[in-house]
């Protein structure tokens, strides 16, 4: 009894420390995101871009839906819901890759200028770049729990990994339905 009991506090403590340093992570993330928002209204101010409007309000509620099933997921493994835990995070994978065809391989490809074709250019390449990269290493990410899960790694007590996994997907979730309106609908074209 002992034993299980300190086995268990040894998680505990690992895990709130893990929960302080990803917050640090969100936090530093954060300013730079902030940083590229900035950029955006300091260089095109009230003009926006000519975009795919449709596939902007496409790739968002993609995103919205793959939040939900990667909720979803977290409270399947947390209820010991392997089965659900499994489909809800393999959803969300193909929902984010979706996302990622949307938006680096539609709407990049349509848009009427380039990353070099001045500060239009500039800006919505490198805050969709950086949030795409976000989305990419978030399903890399979702893709090792998976595996790891698979294995047995989890339990419905320890399962941080899923919870940090979840939290990073929603933290780039929240940074996209602030850039979806600043960059498809603010101001005018």
């Amino acid at each position: 009894m002992n034993s299980i009991h300190s086995a268990s506090s040894s998680y505990q403590k690992k895990a709130a420390t893990s929960r302080l340093g990803l917050w640090l992570f969100f936090l530093s993330d954060a300013f730079m995101f902030g940083g590229l928002l900035i950029t955006r209204f300091y260089l095109l101010g009230n003009r926006r871009l000519e975009l795919d409007q449709t596939l902007g309000l496409i790739v968002t509620s993609v995103l919205l839906i793959s939040s939900f099933f990667m909720n979803r997921a977290e409270v399947m493994m947390s209820q010991g819901n392997f089965k659900g835990f499994k489909t809800s995070i393999i959803i969300t994978i193909i929902l984010g890759i979706g996302f990622l065809v949307g938006v680096v391989g539609l709407e990049w490809g349509t848009a009427h200028f380039g990353p070099a074709d001045g500060a239009e250019g500039a800006v919505f390449y490198m805050m969709t770049g950086m949030h795409a990269f976000h989305v990419l290493t978030g399903v890399i990410f979702l893709g090792i729990v998976l595996r790891n899960a698979s294995k047995g790694k989890y339990t419905a007590d320890q399962h941080y990994a899923v919870e940090a996994s979840a939290n990073y997907w929603h933290f780039i979730d929240v940074v996209w339905i602030i850039y979806y309106p600043s960059l498809y609908l603010m101001g005018m074209i």
